[in-house]
């Protein structure tokens, strides 16, 4: 089989003879369907409305059953083709049959184009169209190849017929010049002969001509229509290729979209379980303050009609406040770096301001089990170190990217409920971290808490 008898690639085009659908598709129109399609088409529903139920037979094939099974596809032909077009449960009941009995009629990947465009009619796919189109370009190749053939066999003939009329015309003129001293009856009887021989010898020199612009016109043609279906197997290759790309792009996205679900799903499961975790701290270390205090409200409290006292609640003033919020169950420590060392130690280097505070803040973690993360601004740090020390998180931002949005990042990733403390004197971050339910302690502060240890 060489390369134009091969099955191209399905594509999305619509081609040949194919009808609009409202819904910008195509479907097949069954009325113009090739011959080798028909003749399949018919043979393989002739055999399956054998083994049919009589009920289940369509009325119009009714008629049909009555043939015997080698004629029914011959004189039915019509008939059946309109039943598999109109009828969905007859053409689903002739793809059940070839499903246990001719599962090869149903083969998408066939070599044949004729077994695909059978197929994908029976099944009601997208690509039924190109098929039955390239089929019927195959069929009008091979109608005009006979063409040409007979129009050279017929020029062959003539050709032939030209040169038996030459050798009769080279006898008659040689008996003619041999009868040259016969009577003038036999002299003119040859001279007629001669010029009837001459009439036939023209009549066929045009019928050869005729024939000869006949076969370059049939060879035109057959070039014209190769030239065209091999542009047209290109562009379905090519389309086809550009589907596999799309559907592997599709896979990567899905892919992606699945990985981001999981972390964002691992993400808010680490953020429930650290609620919980500060929740049941929180109310243990309620339990004992309540011990502690003797109980519930008092009566007294319980009077309207009087001012409460304003304040700042998330505000933290002095180190007494800040050790008892530190010495809340899971309590989370965020520092900003920089405010805090150019407050306590401004004259110092920036490595050795980071190292010392992180140093401090480590033994501040170990007296107090609190959770510390310390944010420094990153543009200005060369190479960031592996690790701090034990106890303490230390992270620098990205370039572009302040330590204050990092901070305010921290912060609202935390779970609403756990108690989270922010150590700086930036008012625009102390204002942001408050409205989202953290305290604010003064860089000072902090500083004077850290200073003890």
């Amino acid at each position: 089989m060489g390369d134009d008898d091969r099955a191209p690639l399905p594509d999305e085009s619509v081609v040949g003879r194919t009808q609009q659908t409202g819904d910008g598709g195509s479907r097949v129109d069954w009325d113009t369907l090739p011959g080798p399609v028909t003749g399949r088409l018919a043979e393989l529903s002739a055999a399956a409305l054998g083994t049919m139920r009589s009920s289940d037979v369509p009325g119009q094939l009714r008629p049909v059953m009555r043939f015997a099974v080698a004629k029914r596809a011959k004189l039915g032909a019509a008939t059946l083709i309109a039943a598999l077009r109109d009828s969905t449960v007859f053409r689903t009941a002739v793809v059940d049959w070839c499903r246990q009995h001719r599962p090869e009629a149903l083969d998408l990947g066939h070599e044949d184009p004729v077994v695909v465009a059978v197929a994908a009619l029976l099944e009601d796919s997208a690509v039924a169209a190109h098929y039955v189109e390239l089929v019927g370009c195959r069929a009008e190749r091979g109608q005009l190849r006979s063409e040409r053939d007979s129009a050279v066999a017929r020029a062959d003939k003539l050709a032939g017929e030209v040169e038996q009329l030459r050798r009769e015309l080279a006898e008659a003129k040689s008996a003619a010049e041999r009868a040259g001293e016969a009577d003038n009856s036999d002299a003119e009887r040859f001279r007629k002969r001669l010029r009837e021989q001459g009439v036939r010898l023209k009549e066929a020199k045009q019928e050869a001509e005729s024939a000869r612009a006949e076969l370059e016109r049939v060879r035109e043609e057959s070039a014209a229509a190769i030239s065209e279906a091999t542009v047209q197997r290109d562009r379905e290759q090519a389309k086809a290729q550009e589907e596999r790309a799309r559907a592997e792009r599709a896979a990567t996205e899905t892919e992606v979209a699945r990985q981001s679900a999981r972390e964002a799903r691992q993400g808010d499961e680490n953020r429930l379980a650290l609620l919980l975790e500060t929740m049941e701290g929180a109310l243990g270390g309620l339990r004992r303050e309540l011990g502690a205090t003797g109980g519930g409200p008092r009566p007294a409290e319980a009077v309207t009609g009087v001012r409460t006292p304003s304040g700042t609640p998330h505000h933290v003033a002095d180190r007494a406040a800040l050790d008892r919020l530190l010495a809340l169950p899971a309590v989370h420590l965020i520092v900003d770096g920089y405010n805090v060392t150019k407050t306590g130690y401004p004259e110092l280097p920036l490595a050795d301001q980071r190292d010392r505070l992180a140093h401090q803040l480590a033994a501040l973690a170990a007296q107090t089990g609190a959770e510390v993360t310390l944010v420094f601004d990153g543009a200005d740090v060369v190479s960031v170190p592996a690790a701090g020390p034990r106890g303490v998180r230390v992270m620098f931002s990205s370039p572009g990217v302040q330590a204050d949005d990092v901070i305010r990042d921290l912060v609202e990733k935390e779970p609403q409920g756990r108690q989270l403390v922010v150590a700086t004197s930036d008012r625009e971050v102390v204002t942001s971290v408050r409205h989202r339910g953290a305290y604010a302690v003064a860089s000072s502060v902090l500083l004077a808490r850290i200073s003890r240890t």
